[in-house]
């Protein structure tokens, strides 16, 4: 089957996903393969809004919210996570990077590294300054990255993504396919790989 990730850097709720994945990948013996898209591109083409924003006053879900977290936390055995500060942050420049190290040998340490300095250790990541400090921190070649992000062709292919993962049905992050199937939230994870394993068996 094809197996895809469909992320944002500046989805929480990815990047638990993304803690979870090497582990689920062990499982069924299969690689899952990361797509880059852009968050608010998906919501501008869907008419969505961020949680933050759809649970504004509403009494109670909040903290379920925070409550179902602590449990995915706990259920995992997840401490590398901290709310970043400066949330939301427009991750427009930081998911560029990651088309653009998708043709790089350095694509999935960059995609640790930004989830590292996005939600473990939260920076202002959209702030170029800090964005190529972190790069640097992280052993990545920050100038190299720099001038990838403003290519032509990288900012094409994360248009594209973005339009071709809302054609497939997606309207948030994080979001996987097994094929043509879909499944949306961290919550889903458990669905996903027995979609999976059925069609592996």
């Amino acid at each position: 089957m094809k197996l895809e990730f469909h992320f944002d850097f500046g989805s929480p709720n990815a990047y638990l996903s993304h803690l979870v994945l090497p582990q689920l990948e062990a499982r069924i013996g299969q690689t899952i393969t990361y797509v880059p898209i852009l968050l608010g591109g998906v919501f501008k083409a869907t008419n969505n809004v961020s949680p933050a924003v759809s649970m504004q006053g509403i009494l109670n879900k909040p903290d379920y919210a925070q409550i179902e977290t602590e449990r995915f936390l706990r259920a995992h055995q997840i401490t590398d996570y901290q709310r970043n500060p400066d949330f939301p942050i427009n991750t427009l420049m930081l998911m560029r990077g990651a088309v653009f190290a998708q043709s790089k040998d350095y694509c999935f340490d960059y995609i640790n590294a930004v989830y590292h300095h996005m939600w473990s250790n939260p920076k202002k990541m959209d702030e170029p300054e800090v964005f190529h400090a972190a790069l640097i921190e992280s052993g990545l070649p920050a100038e190299e990255i720099f001038a990838g992000v403003s290519l032509p062709d990288v900012k094409s292919g994360l248009i594209a993504n973005t339009e071709q993962s809302v054609a497939r049905g997606n309207f948030g992050s994080p979001t996987f396919f097994a094929d043509d199937a879909m499944f949306f939230g961290k919550d889903k994870l458990a669905d996903f790989e027995t979609e999976i394993l059925a069609n592996k068996g």
